[in-house]
Protein backbone atom coordinates (compact mmCIF):
# COMPACT_ATOMS: atom_id res chain seq x y z
CA UNK A 1 0.00 0.00 0.00
CA UNK A 2 1.20 3.51 -0.91
CA UNK A 3 0.10 6.99 0.06
CA UNK A 4 0.31 9.53 -2.75
CA UNK A 5 0.36 13.12 -1.51
CA UNK A 6 -0.22 15.58 -4.36
CA UNK A 7 -0.01 19.34 -3.83
CA UNK A 8 -1.74 21.04 -6.75
CA UNK A 9 -2.93 24.49 -7.78
CA UNK A 10 -6.51 25.26 -6.73
CA UNK A 11 -7.53 25.75 -10.37
CA UNK A 12 -6.58 22.13 -11.16
CA UNK A 13 -7.99 20.50 -8.04
CA UNK A 14 -11.61 19.80 -8.99
CA UNK A 15 -10.79 18.36 -12.43
CA UNK A 16 -8.08 16.20 -10.87
CA UNK A 17 -10.41 14.93 -8.15
CA UNK A 18 -13.07 14.12 -10.78
CA UNK A 19 -10.56 12.24 -12.95
CA UNK A 20 -9.14 10.30 -10.00
CA UNK A 21 -12.57 9.25 -8.72
CA UNK A 22 -13.63 8.26 -12.27
CA UNK A 23 -10.50 6.08 -12.29
CA UNK A 24 -11.73 4.35 -9.13
CA UNK A 25 -9.40 6.08 -6.66
CA UNK A 26 -10.54 7.48 -3.33
CA UNK A 27 -9.28 10.98 -2.60
CA UNK A 28 -9.16 13.15 0.51
CA UNK A 29 -8.91 16.89 -0.17
CA UNK A 30 -7.19 19.35 2.15
CA UNK A 31 -7.16 23.12 1.59
CA UNK A 32 -3.60 24.42 1.93
CA UNK A 33 -1.63 27.59 1.22
CA UNK A 34 1.67 27.80 -0.61
CA UNK A 35 4.62 29.45 1.07
CA UNK A 36 6.16 31.29 -1.89
CA UNK A 37 3.16 33.08 -3.42
CA UNK A 38 0.85 32.64 -0.42
CA UNK A 39 -1.64 31.31 -2.97
CA UNK A 40 -4.31 28.69 -2.42
CA UNK A 41 -3.28 25.11 -3.04
CA UNK A 42 -5.05 21.84 -2.60
CA UNK A 43 -3.34 18.84 -1.04
CA UNK A 44 -4.77 15.47 -2.04
CA UNK A 45 -4.23 12.25 -0.10
CA UNK A 46 -4.67 9.15 -2.24
CA UNK A 47 -4.21 5.67 -0.79
CA UNK A 48 -3.47 3.09 -3.51
CA UNK A 49 -2.02 -0.33 -4.05
CA UNK A 50 1.59 -0.34 -5.22
CA UNK A 51 0.54 -1.44 -8.72
CA UNK A 52 -1.73 1.63 -9.13
CA UNK A 53 0.81 4.35 -8.36
CA UNK A 54 1.77 4.83 -12.02
CA UNK A 55 -1.90 5.20 -13.00
CA UNK A 56 -2.42 7.89 -10.35
CA UNK A 57 0.74 9.73 -11.42
CA UNK A 58 -0.40 9.60 -15.05
CA UNK A 59 -3.75 11.21 -14.18
CA UNK A 60 -1.97 13.93 -12.18
CA UNK A 61 0.39 14.64 -15.09
CA UNK A 62 -2.52 14.85 -17.56
CA UNK A 63 -4.44 17.41 -15.47
CA UNK A 64 -1.80 19.50 -13.70
CA UNK A 65 0.03 21.42 -16.40
CA UNK A 66 2.31 24.36 -15.65
CA UNK A 67 1.44 27.75 -17.08
CA UNK A 68 2.57 31.35 -16.78
CA UNK A 69 0.76 33.79 -14.52
CA UNK A 70 1.28 37.35 -13.33
CA UNK A 71 1.26 38.19 -9.64
CA UNK A 72 1.82 41.48 -7.86
CA UNK A 73 4.83 41.43 -5.59
CA UNK A 74 5.23 44.44 -3.31
CA UNK A 75 8.51 46.32 -3.73
CA UNK A 76 9.68 49.17 -1.50
CA UNK A 77 9.79 52.66 -2.98
CA UNK A 78 13.21 54.25 -2.76
CA UNK A 79 13.29 56.99 -0.16
CA UNK A 80 9.91 56.14 1.35
CA UNK A 81 9.66 54.42 4.69
CA UNK A 82 7.09 51.62 4.88
CA UNK A 83 5.60 52.28 1.43
CA UNK A 84 5.31 49.35 -0.95
CA UNK A 85 4.23 49.53 -4.58
CA UNK A 86 2.92 46.36 -6.24
CA UNK A 87 5.13 45.22 -9.12
CA UNK A 88 3.74 42.64 -11.58
CA UNK A 89 5.99 39.59 -11.88
CA UNK A 90 5.55 36.65 -14.26
CA UNK A 91 5.76 33.28 -12.50
CA UNK A 92 5.14 29.66 -13.39
CA UNK A 93 2.03 28.28 -11.68
CA UNK A 94 0.30 24.95 -11.76
CA UNK A 95 1.92 21.58 -12.04
CA UNK A 96 2.06 19.37 -8.99
CA UNK A 97 4.39 18.39 -6.19
CA UNK A 98 3.93 14.69 -5.48
CA UNK A 99 5.21 12.46 -2.69
CA UNK A 100 4.78 8.68 -2.72
CA UNK A 101 5.14 7.08 0.71
CA UNK A 102 5.06 3.51 1.95
CA UNK A 103 2.11 2.76 4.22
CA UNK A 104 2.94 0.39 7.04
CA UNK A 105 -0.67 -0.18 8.03
CA UNK A 106 -4.05 0.76 6.56
CA UNK A 107 -7.45 0.30 8.17
CA UNK A 108 -10.87 1.51 7.17
CA UNK A 109 -13.01 1.88 10.30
Amino acid sequence: MKLVIAIVHDEDAMELIDNLTEGGFKVTKLATTGGFLKAGNTTLLIGVEKESVDSVLSIIQDVCKTRKGVVSMPSPMVGATGVFVPTPVEVTIGGATVFVLDVERFERI
